[in-house]
């Protein structure tokens, strides 16, 4: 006689139709995926294929409805590694993909946190300087570029080699880590995402500002200046090209969303009067989710 089945047996069977019906929906996904791409393209056929697929402003609202839901004792870090995995794989589908990190022997700690938000099986290369990876994505070789989050101690800050209206001109994208940092290597600096498409809002965004003036201006006018815009800024990192005297480049972060239509932007050019000034728009990022990190406490 077949031994009596327990309870036990029971609840893994039950498991054992969960996994089929979430890998049902997976493959579901997948073909929706793909059929949103394919109407991407004919909607645009003339458009940069990487605007097309690439949406990191849709992906943080996915990942953000997906929190404000989540219920129970499954970590939301989880929820959101898994997400990424599965929306890089998706994004993957319609077109090639591959990343660029800042990453040398030191510094490998962007390779962990650039692999925890692209996923496992994305192509990644690692670059020594954060130059080349702008290189890269600006030549096509790579779709995303992972670069240190600005630090007012960088020398020769990366930041400034995206002061450019040119369209083959990377933007900032993301910042990452977008969920908990796990158990990323290395220091707990943060990363930017830079790619050749456009900062989109998401209803919490960041953006960065390249603000180039003729004459030196201090920090605090600069954002009394802002502020009286209506453009709250949130940090600086300032680069001079010569000396402390001269003209100065300063990149400003500013808690809204902001694009080049702004009228916050020609009011905060008519603020300066006869100060010479140039604001490029260096792009922005979907404010991160404030997660546990769970990896690190265990």
């Amino acid at each position: 006689m077949p031994p009596p089945k327990s309870p036990l047996d029971d609840l893994r069977r039950e498991i054992d139709h969960i996994d089929d019906a979430i890998h049902d929906l997976l493959m579901r996904r997948a073909s929706v995926a793909e059929r949103i791409g394919a109407a991407k393209g004919q909607a645009d056929p003339h458009a940069n294929a990487q605007s097309i697929y690439l949406r990191p402003a849709r992906e943080a609202v996915i990942l953000r409805r997906l929190m404000a839901r989540h219920a129970g004792s499954f970590p939301a870090a989880v929820i959101v590694r898994i997400w990424r995995e599965m929306i890089t794989a998706l994004t993957r589908l319609q077109g090639p993909f591959a990343v660029a990190v800042y990453a040398p022997e030191d510094r490998r700690g962007f390779w962990d946190v650039a692999r925890d938000h692209y996923g496992s099986f994305v192509a990644m290369t690692a670059v020594n300087t954060p130059v080349a990876a702008i290189r890269a994505v600006s030549e096509g070789t790579a779709t995303v570029g992972v670069v240190p989050y600005p630090a007012e101690d960088d020398g020769d800050p990366w930041w400034r080699f995206l002061l450019s209206s040119d369209a083959r001109t990377p933007r900032v994208v993301a910042r990452l880590p977008f969920g908990a940092r796990g158990n990323a290597r290395g220091e707990d600096r943060d990363a930017l995402a830079i790619a050749l498409v456009p900062h989109e809002p998401t209803g919490d965004d960041r953006t960065l500002l390249g603000v180039e003036l003729g004459h030196d201006l201090s920090r605090g006018r600069l954002k009394d200046h802002l502020e009286a815009c209506g453009l709250p800024p949130t940090g600086f990192c300032t680069w001079h090209a010569r000396d402390l005297s001269g003209p100065s480049i300063h990149l400003v972060e500013i808690a809204d969303f902001v694009d080049h239509t702004d009228p916050r932007l020609s009011a905060f050019a008519e603020r300066l009067g006869e100060i010479p000034v140039r604001v490029n728009i260096v792009g922005g990022y979907a404010v991160p989710l404030h997660l546990s990190n769970d990896a690190r406490k265990a």
